[in-house]
């Protein structure tokens, strides 16, 4: 993903952090959708990812993308919720609180509300967009980190990104070096959020862990790395900077997992069919 094997920024980088969890459930709002052979070989019941490889240093949102690529062939408080001055902790299993915000910063939603419900669903959002497609080109990439964190972190987080994502690295995943995929393929990176935990919130500042599922791979006639899933947490710090939560620095950890099901793997063409038909979401309680 890119998301994520998807960055500890403001010197942190490589940490992980004990005690996330919890459950919750997000309402979601559907935008557009983007956009073969069989992968992987024959139909088989999909696996859990395992033996990931830990990247330390700069960039946590590399860890699951380059986990991938080695196991492959090679506005204010009136938003409603639960509101700034509850007790932290883990949202309610129903979806509640106000609408989903229409505003948007480029492609990122924007508008999250200066509570507890906003604070959580900016960290969801933030949580997808770092893990697409979007942060394996430069410029996209930096106007993604530009728009989700403070200055000072995006300061420091665009250079050592830049070279992280190298040509050699974006050729281990099946990519050109402007982050492209070969003709016929369909890169798959995306994050999808299963639930959010409000860790802590004071004031301007906020600590949320999101748990998602994540896509990675390519899928095409000669990819040697199909599609697969990850699971992990993502921890945000945010704070409230003009109108808006931003993120100051953010780590994660594997799982918590399932047990993986017994549906077979489906094919290359499937997979691809299926980005182009199903859009990504955005996340609003």
């Amino acid at each position: 993903m890119s998301f994520g094997d998807e960055h500890g920024y403001g010197g942190d980088s490589g940490r992980t952090d004990d005690g996330f969890g919890g459950t919750g459930q997000t309402r979601t709002r559907l935008p557009d959708g983007r956009s073969g052979d069989m992968y992987g070989g024959p139909r088989r019941p999909a696996r859990s990812s395992r033996s990931l490889i830990t990247v330390v240093g700069v960039v946590v949102l590399l860890i699951a993308a380059i986990a991938f690529a080695n196991r492959g062939g090679g506005g204010d408080a009136s938003g409603g919720g639960k509101g700034a001055a509850s007790e932290p902790g883990a949202d309610p299993t129903a979806a509640t609180g106000v609408q989903p915000v229409t505003g948007k910063n480029g492609e990122i939603p924007s508008g999250f509300a200066r509570n507890e419900q906003g604070a959580a669903s900016a960290a969801a959002n933030y949580a997808v967009v770092l893990g697409s497609d979007g942060m394996f080109k430069q410029d996209s990439r930096h106007s993604i980190v530009d728009t989700v964190y403070t200055s000072a972190a995006a300061g420091k987080l665009k250079g050592p990104q830049d070279a992280a994502y190298s040509t050699a690295f974006l050729q281990k995943l099946g990519l050109d070096a402007d982050g492209n995929p070969p003709q016929g393929s369909t890169f798959v990176t995306r994050t999808i959020p299963v639930g959010t935990k409000v860790e802590n919130l004071s004031g301007d500042t906020a600590k949320v862990s999101v748990w998602y599922t994540g896509l990675i791979g390519m899928s095409g006639p000669d990819s040697t790395n199909p599609v697969r899933t990850t699971w992990k947490t993502w921890t945000f710090d945010l704070r409230w900077l003009g109108n808006e939560w931003k993120v100051t620095a953010d780590s994660q950890k594997d799982g918590p997992a399932p047990v993986p099901g017994d549906v077979a793997a489906s094919t290359a063409d499937e997979i691809s069919k299926a980005v182009e038909q199903f859009g990504g979401f955005t996340y609003a309680r």
